[in-house]
């Protein structure tokens, strides 16, 4: 009897063994060096909106714990939820934390100390909703145009249409801007790695972007060059004040958060164009959003292509994929065949936090669930669920 249980023993620390060796093997375990950063591996951790700031939109002890999980469980790198950059028109949520006060930057310091007790790359998203706020009852926009879809109550921001956005003015161009350069040289103070621009998902550089929302017919609407100037001077103003290796990365997507399944009418040939403006202004990497949860569907293209595979082609800069690429087979395809370098994990990461972890020793992660956001997305609802689904 003894001896059959040591063979089972034995059979089965063979199997872990074994099952280890294989994921260790996966390219997402393989290590990536992004400019002077050297990444341990491809996973990081996309950004999310949590709602759980303190009042007046300062970083909470839940957010201090909540992103040092991600470190401690062996994401290489870590990418924030949309921090909003002036205290105008650009907040999106109630309890959405800000980059904009000294109260703010002092509460982001915390959160960076906290996770830099870690090996791991810190990135700061930087966002404007424009049109799709989820609290602001006065909104601006490239043009004046209602927005499609409803508010989501589970980020706080009620129910019903989006107000109808004023169009900006050269003016209101010129002061987003300067809250996004202002917005990266605070996070700069705060000991972050670099930003994110946030262009992606239906917010406000978004909006410039798409044709629908964008009908300007000055220097910011007509063509995709136009149409793309917001983003460039916004870069550039940024490179203007923050060192060298201070990394500025860029989220974009075809898909908005109020309109999933939107698709570019010209497909491979808009990514096409986009990607040249990036090109131009060199970011240290490109992040493509799969706002539905799926890459394929909001990659691919026709042709074979995808947009994630272009950006790496066309662009020559690293490229993070987004869109349930926790599937370990998808993560093997996207890597190996040259679509992306880093791929960013959402609902995988917030279900479980030490996913990386969990998978590279075998040990079971704790699947992800649609209650865990909802009635409420905010951190503590989130960390209730994960003992309850």
């Amino acid at each position: 009897m003894n001896g059959h249980r040591f063979g089972v023993a034995e059979f089965c620390t063979k199997q872990i063994i074994m099952y280890k060796s294989s994921v260790a093997d996966h390219p997402l375990f393989s290590s990536f060096t992004l400019q002077q950063h050297q990444l341990k591996n491809r996973l990081a951790v996309a950004p999310m909106s949590r709602v759980s700031a303190r009042p007046r939109g300062v970083p909470s002890s839940d957010m201090q714990a909540y992103y040092h999980a991600f470190a401690e469980g062996n994401f290489s790198m870590i990418i924030t939820e949309g921090i909003y950059t002036d205290s105008a028109y650009s907040q999106a949520y109630p309890l959405q934390p800000g980059m904009v006060t000294s109260e703010q930057v002092n509460g982001w310091k915390q959160v960076v100390e906290k996770v830099k007790q870690e090996p791991v790359l810190f990135m700061a998203q930087l966002m404007h909703a424009g049109a799709i706020s989820q609290s602001l009852s006065s909104t601006l926009a490239p043009s004046a145009v209602q927005p499609l879809g409803k508010k989501m109550p589970e980020y706080g921001g009620g129910e019903g249409a989006f107000p109808l956005p004023a169009a900006m003015t050269i003016d209101d161009i010129k002061t987003a801007t300067a809250g996004f350069v202002q917005a990266a040289l605070h996070a700069w103070h705060a000991g972050f790695d670099g930003v994110e621009i946030h262009a992606a998902n239906g917010y406000l550089l978004d909006q410039f972007i798409t044709d629908y929302t964008n009908q300007r017919n000055d220097e910011y609407g007509g063509c995709t060059h136009n149409r793309f100037r917001i983003i460039r001077e916004i870069i550039q103003g940024i490179r203007t004040q923050t060192p060298a290796s201070f990394l500025i990365g860029l989220r974009l997507s075809e898909g908005k958060v109020n309109n999933l399944k939107y698709r570019w009418p010209e497909g491979a040939a808009m990514a096409r164009e986009v990607l040249r403006e990036v090109t131009d202004i060199q970011p240290a990497y490109t992040h493509i959003a799969a706002e539905s949860g799926h890459w394929q569907r909001d990659c691919l293209y026709t042709d074979g292509t995808s947009f994630t595979g272009l950006a790496r082609s066309i662009t020559g800069l690293p490229v993070i994929a987004n869109g349930g690429l926790s599937d370990l087979s998808m993560a093997e395809e996207v890597l190996r065949n040259g679509h992306a370098d880093l791929l960013a994990i959402g609902k995988a990461a917030l279900a479980d936090p030490h996913w990386p972890l969990h998978t590279l020793n075998g040990h079971a992660v704790r699947p992800f669930h649609p209650r865990m956001i909802r009635p409420s997305a905010t951190i503590a609802h989130t960390r209730e669920m994960r003992d309850v689904v």
